[in-house]
């Protein structure tokens, strides 16, 4: 595989030494986990370009895991990196932005921080609402318990009872051939919860998969709408969800 240029995350600064172990554990970095590089495809198994993407919709893959689902979005405006996000337990990481021709595009994990509320075949309550307008930028709502999350800011809790931003998922685009790769996560991962938690349901929906393997080689990108039959929406002065099924 060509040599590709990979994200970039910036180190937090080491300082305030004689505060103690108390604040050394507060502001600990929280280092990105890498995964299996694994190209991103669309349904037919061919290469997902960015220009595939549109702006605006809710697309669907299933990575680091065969069980835990991510967002990809094509934000439709350059998105630029945010420092000093931190996770329940303390930890602080810089998350590194959008990627794309555009820098546009980001990818989180599906599973919501609060309750771990996640897409399913059947429904999903979490997903992106597009904004009405107004200048106003989109949000990643969770309807189960109205957890608000801001794609544009690494995932951050907006509003609502979540206690961290939604884990990031490290994209990188190879300018050589236009495609498109998930390398690794970055934040407060769910992922063990979320198997203690749903291991029955999560055998039922993988029959032919082991819901903890690893994703390895590629990961299939669906629409949102292409993958769950009913998707929730929920929260005040959103637009509705684009019409799915054309395209990608």
């Amino acid at each position: 595989m060509r040599r590709r240029g990979f994200v970039q995350v910036c180190a937090a600064g080491i300082g305030c030494l004689g505060a103690g172990p108390g604040w050394l554990l507060a502001a600990s970095e929280v280092t990105p986990r890498e995964y299996d590089t694994v190209q991103l495809v669309d349904r037919r198994g061919e290469p997902l370009r960015p220009s595939a993407l549109e702006a605006g919709r809710n697309y669907i893959f299933h990575y680091p895991y065969t069980a835990t689902p991510c967002f990809l979005l094509d934000l439709g405006e350059s998105v630029p990196g945010r420092n000093g996000l931190r996770t329940r337990d303390g930890g602080t990481y810089d998350w590194p932005g959008g990627v794309g021709p555009g820098s546009s595009i980001v990818a989180f994990s599906a599973i919501c921080a609060h309750r771990m509320a996640y897409p399913t075949q059947q429904v999903s309550y979490i997903g992106f609402r597009p904004a009405d307008g107004g200048g106003r930028q989109g949000r990643i709502t969770c309807c189960a318990e109205n957890s608000v999350y801001n794609p544009y800011a690494g995932g951050a809790v907006e509003s609502g009872p979540a206690d961290q931003p939604l884990a990031a998922v490290l994209l990188e685009h190879d300018r050589d051939d236009g495609a498109l790769y998930a390398r690794g996560t970055l934040g407060g991962e769910l992922f063990q919860r979320f198997f203690d938690a749903f291991e029955q349901r999560l055998r039922l929906e993988h029959p032919n998969a082991e819901p903890e393997a690893r994703v390895r080689g590629e990961a299939r990108v669906v629409p949102l709408r292409g993958f769950s039959r009913n998707v929730v929406r929920c929260g005040a002065a959103t637009g509705g969800e684009p019409q799915d099924d054309a395209g990608t």
